[in-house]
């Protein structure tokens, strides 16, 4: 009869157990990759019912998803397109705002001495 040895049967169970949460994660980084989520510890602590303290601890696993997410953040959204076109465009905005100001105040100067030279019209008629 063999002994049995509890640190063997330990071991076997934490390579299992880790196994098993690799296996987790992977499937949850894989999902969010194929319906375009994003990917950050949070997402994927959720998905894969795991905790945010074992994706942090496990260097392999902490890399690959700061990796993804990187690589998301670099990748343009239509969402982020429109803000940088919004930030570009701002300089030509302002402008186009000041040229519009210069327009209508230049008309309403002009208003006020066509109004000036009317009431003076009316005085004299008086």
């Amino acid at each position: 009869m063999a002994r049995y040895n509890r640190t063997d049967h330990m071991k076997s169970i934490h390579s299992s157990r880790k196994a098993q949460t690799q296996r987790k994660v992977d499937e949850a980084i894989q999902k969010l990759v194929r319906a375009k989520g994003k990917i950050n510890f949070n997402s994927v602590a959720s998905l894969a019912g795991v905790a945010k303290a074992t994706l942090y601890n496990h260097s392999d696993i902490r890399e690959r998803i700061e990796t993804l997410r990187d690589q998301q953040a670099n990748v343009s959204h239509p969402e982020m397109l429109k803000y940088k076109m919004d930030q570009n465009n701002k300089d030509a905005i302002i402008a186009s705002l000041q040229r519009k100001i210069k327009k209508i105040e230049k008309e309403n100067k002009e208003l006020r001495e066509q109004l000036k030279m009317a009431y003076g019209e009316i005085y004299k008629k008086i």
